[in-house]
């Protein structure tokens, strides 16, 4: 694994796929990626036994350094990614909406779903809810809670009980866990007492889900709030006092999207990836070997959008792909609401 170092920017991981071929000339794929690295090799390794003419550079970087680096090399007249795929959804639409991303009409862009496609130029690709996590031994007398009026009851009744035993995300520092608070604040016209009950039990913050569940799966905390279930579901498969809630009254269903930038060096290298991520074989890789939902429509299945719809019905909120995500980029609405979050919190 190399380390690349640009002008600008923080630190990448690059690894690089040579050609199945053996061809050292080989035409090559860039990708700029959120998704750690060994997660996405089998992703990787299903699209060169496909395409065994291509090798692949993968970048592994945080998602605001994708975006920065995207636009910055595209302004100053450079070549850039041929694939992006990323977390930060309001990120991956602005790119889009800016004109930084090109059009993609692929074999599966009219029969994917609506809410997960923008303008065939940013793809929604995963399937991932936010859900409750608990520490199995913790109820083994108690009910879990199944909606967020249980989750505020449940603390109200334990009190010192559970002081400093519950979790959630640094809204502040957690890309995954802002669009999580936002989309609760659409959904939910109560969710400040919910906040308010979590300042009340002396919640703890974390930047990210790992952090979360070691700590859920050791008995430390018994309650994480708002987890994504693509982390929370790898977890409860290795850890079995880990278990997960999808909340009945709402679930909020975030993806990781996949995109062709506008100056990308191989675009149509860029599209047969993209291709490949829609595709059946692409999307059931995702499913049963990297543990993260799919959206396909072709794939059913566990840990797939078709059973979970077919399971929970209305109750899951996928979040649209459209530029209505771009509504909390702005700094101004963005610090109000950090603002309103850290005063309910300490007023407990």
């Amino acid at each position: 694994m190399l380390l690349a170092f640009w002008p600008g920017f923080a630190l990448a991981d690059q690894t690089f796929y040579p050609a199945k071929s053996g061809n050292a000339d080989a035409a090559v794929l860039t990708v700029y990626s959120s998704l750690d690295e060994p997660l996405a090799q089998p992703m990787i390794r299903g699209f060169q036994e496909a395409n065994p003419d291509v090798a692949v550079k993968y970048e592994d970087m945080l998602t605001g350094d994708i975006y920065d680096r995207i636009v910055k090399e595209t302004d100053a007249g450079n070549k850039t990614a041929d694939f992006a795929f990323s977390s930060a959804m309001d990120l991956q639409v602005k790119l889009s909406n800016d004109g930084y991303a090109q059009v993609s009409n692929l074999p599966m862009s009219a029969a994917w779903p609506k809410w997960a496609n923008w303008r065939n130029t940013a793809y929604a690709l995963t399937f991932e809810p936010a859900v409750f996590v608990y520490h199995k031994p913790s109820f083994a007398h108690e009910p879990v809670p199944r909606s967020r009026a249980e989750f505020v009851d449940y603390l109200k009744r334990k009190g010192n009980a559970v002081y400093g035993r519950i979790s959630t995300y640094d809204i502040e520092r957690s890309g995954v866990g802002f669009l999580f608070m936002a989309r609760d604040q659409e959904q939910f016209g109560d969710i400040w007492s919910v906040i308010g009950a979590m300042g009340a039990a002396g919640v703890k913050l974390y930047s990210t889900s790992s952090a979360i569940l070691e700590r859920v799966a050791d008995g430390r905390f018994v309650l994480g709030y708002n987890i994504l279930g693509s982390y929370a579901a790898d977890w409860a498969s290795r850890y079995p006092d880990v278990g997960i809630v999808l909340p009945k009254d709402y679930t909020v269903v975030m993806s990781r999207i996949g995109l062709v930038p506008q100056a990308a060096a191989e675009p149509e290298l860029g599209r047969r990836y993209l291709a490949f991520f829609m595709s059946r074989e692409g999307q059931t890789i995702m499913a049963r070997e990297l543990q993260i939902p799919a959206v396909s429509p072709e794939v059913a299945g566990e840990n797939t959008a078709n059973t979970l719809q077919e399971l929970l019905g209305a109750q899951l909120r996928p979040v649209p792909v459209s530029p209505g995500l771009m509504v909390y980029l702005d700094q101004v609405k963005r610090a109000r609401l950090i603002a309103h979050w850290n005063e309910v919190l300490r007023a407990q």
